[in-house]
């Protein structure tokens, strides 16, 4: 992945970076391995060279590319090497791409104009490469949410399993206290409910019929 910054704000002679004052920066922290690229706009109007330079912990500012003009060929001081490092200019912007950042690329960047026989910058960029804890505590958001999502699933899935068993368990038992019934006690007890039945639906207790005498008078 590639980052393009731009560094624009009011100009500050190079002698005030040199003693340690900056005018105005910009923090960005890009992971090791992403390319990068820095620009400033063309604080000339007519063609002069042109300089980027880096300063690492206060230090005095190291060169990294030179032109001359837009149409100009970059050149490379000591340390820097083209296959990392690309400088580019057009009538307006001046580039600054680097391939690949390491630790070691940390630094404060800024370009430099030769105007009036003086070296002259726009605003610095402090580039900080971030280590590999610094990234995995980048990460740690997305893994614990990531984590959370699954942790519900899972006890979701449990609970419904834990359910299924429950009710295949019950089922099973209820099987097994069936097979263990003998025939005959079944026979009985529905022979035993059919005859309590029919009791309960009996009337009342029968009167016995009154004896009815009959006496015959014999002359």
């Amino acid at each position: 992945m590639a980052l393009v910054l731009e560094l624009k704000s009011p100009i500050c002679p190079l002698n005030l970076l040199v003693s340690g004052w900056i005018c105005e920066s910009l923090t960005v922290e890009v992971h090791p391995g992403e390319d990068i690229t820095l620009f400033c706009s063309n604080l000339s109007s007519s063609p002069t060279q042109t300089d980027w330079f880096r300063v690492i912990n206060g230090t005095k500012p190291s060169c990294i590319s030179s032109m001359y003009g837009p149409e100009g060929e970059a050149s490379y001081c000591h340390g820097f090497q083209s296959e990392k490092f690309n400088m580019s200019s057009n009538v307006t912007t001046v580039f600054l791409h680097i391939k690949q950042v390491d630790l070691m690329d940390s630094g404060l960047y800024f370009c430099g104009f030769y105007r009036k026989k003086h070296t002259v910058v726009g605003s610095a960029t402090e580039l900080i490469i971030k280590e590999a804890a610094d990234q995995l505590m980048d990460l740690m958001p997305g893994i614990l949410g990531a984590l959370t999502a699954l942790l519900s699933v899972t006890v979701v899935v449990l609970a419904v399993k834990n359910r299924r068993l429950e009710r295949a368990s019950s089922l099973k038992l209820q099987k097994e206290r069936n097979k263990n019934v003998d025939p005959d006690d079944l026979n009985y007890a529905a022979l035993s409910f059919q005859a309590k039945a029919k009791k309960s639906h009996r009337s009342g207790p029968q009167r016995e019929p009154e004896p009815h005498v009959v006496y015959a008078a014999t002359r």
